[in-house]
């Protein structure tokens, strides 16, 4: 991952109505949910989330696909482990045992 890459996945999650969406998309992998699903979540009108939607898609951490009558959107989490792993491959100075405590609060992954 690039620099540029970064910002653009940083920038595009830099938004409460899209983060809100890519972790609610996480929470539901593999299956995805359908944009008609997480419009009802958001609160918000179809096109203005379309638009979000079309951020996080730009930015490679969201992609769809059609089942059915439904568009379902899905998390990249390839990418978001490759910008995990951007974002800390510098961390702790080559001293892993000073990353452990940020390891041990993760529930996931």
């Amino acid at each position: 991952m690039t620099n540029d890459d970064a910002l653009l996945a940083l920038a595009a999650l830099a938004h409460p109505t899209r983060l809100d969406a890519f972790r609610r998309l996480v929470q539901h992998e593999p299956s995805g949910l359908s944009t008609g699903q997480l419009v009802e979540a958001s609160g918000l009108t179809q096109s203005t989330f379309s638009t979000h939607l079309a951020v996080l898609a730009k930015a490679g951490l969201v992609s769809s696909e059609k089942r059915g009558r439904s568009m379902i959107q899905r998390a990249n989490i390839d990418a978001l482990r490759a910008l995990m792993l951007f974002l800390a491959k510098d961390c702790c100075q080559g001293r892993p045992e000073l990353c452990e405590p940020l390891l041990a609060d993760l529930t996931c992954c």
